[in-house]
């Protein structure tokens, strides 16, 4: 799947690593986000970017080209979502212009990781 590097594990895969790393990052910083937000934003921005990881390493666990790919498009899915959220993180003050680009532009990454990776399945 990924050229020139031998792939034992779903942890083997850049995919996962970016996502697993923004997940932990989200989880981090939604820390500081209003009270009142713990059930509504930081919990969705939490699960969505959570879903990312969990779904392309359950997808490589299944051992089926067609699997990994209809996972990797769940994850595509909450990829976009992580956007949108972040989105209104920024409208609603609780992200910087700086921490809004930079979230923005890995999710952007992340997609066009995991679209490559849907493509290579075919």
């Amino acid at each position: 799947m990924e050229s020139g590097k031998l792939i034992e594990s779903y942890r083997d895969l850049e995919i996962y690593k970016l996502s697993y790393k923004l997940a932990l990052e989200i989880h981090e910083r939604t820390k500081r986000f209003p009270e009142e937000e713990r059930y509504d934003l930081t919990a969705q921005l939490r699960r969505a970017s959570k879903s990312i990881a969990t779904n392309i390493a359950e997808g490589y666990g299944r051992y089926s080209k067609d699997e990994f790919k209809r996972f990797a498009r769940i994850s595509l899915g909450s990829c976009n979502e992580m956007q949108v959220h972040v989105s209104f993180c920024k409208d609603l003050k609780y992200l910087n212009k700086e921490e809004y680009e930079y979230y923005d532009m890995e999710y952007d990454k992340l997609g066009k990781m995991l679209n490559v990776s849907i493509q290579k399945w075919k």
